[in-house]
């Protein structure tokens, strides 16, 4: 059995790209098409979407509820109970990001930030990541919606939220792993760098 706390060589893991495709080319995604060679020298085809990676936000109300939206997603045909989120732009800091959605999403600004850390959202098929986020010190103002954008903003409680989780009612990955985080911070199990909005750094 691997002893994940010592040092870990990785070669006879790894596949090395011989050749790559471009399939598709989209407004945001694209999907590639390699050619690798295994470890023991052999070739195989590995198919994956390229996303720009994406931030999301764990929004702590004074009173202990957090921030959550409702919105429907279209590949699954389902309106999702979901952490407020939103990629990337071209070379943008994930806290710059995520300050920018949780404004236009939910009309919300935070007085203080604390990166989490990263989870990649689909390893088999994508090379999406996604930053963590949480922020306290909320501040409401005025949503500004993307054109073509609609959601529906509400807050819950902890307990709630582990409970929807448990119960089939939050079934989004990335609010799952919030959930994770959320319930450590709050036991203080996981420890937060908190800083202030103005003095905060990205992602690191």
């Amino acid at each position: 059995m691997t002893d994940m706390t010592s040092p870990i060589a990785d070669s006879h893991l790894k596949e090395e790209r011989t050749a790559s495709e471009l399939l598709v080319k989209g407004n945001f995604l694209q999907v590639c098409r390699d050619t690798v060679r295994l470890p023991d020298g052999h070739t195989a085809t590995r198919e994956y979407v390229i996303h720009p990676g994406a931030v999301v936000v764990i929004p702590l109300l004074d009173d202990g509820r957090v921030v959550l939206e409702r919105q429907y997603r279209y590949p699954v045909g389902h309106v999702m109970v979901e952490f407020p989120a939103g990629k990337l732009d071209a070379g943008e800091d994930p806290l710059v990001c995520g300050q920018r959605e949780l404004l236009e999403e939910t009309g919300y600004t935070a007085g203080e930030w604390a990166y989490a850390g990263a989870m990649h959202l689909a390893v088999a098929y994508s090379t999406e990541i996604i930053h963590i986020y949480f922020a306290r010190g909320l501040s409401l103002g005025k949503r500004q919606l993307d054109h073509g954008e609609f959601l529906d903003v509400f807050t819950a409680t902890p307990a709630e939220v582990a409970l929807w989780c448990r119960d089939g009612t939050l079934t989004d990955a990335k609010s799952l792993t919030c959930t994770l985080w959320l319930q450590n911070v709050l036991s203080g199990a996981w420890a937060l760098d908190w800083q202030a909005t103005a003095s905060q750094g990205g992602a690191g």
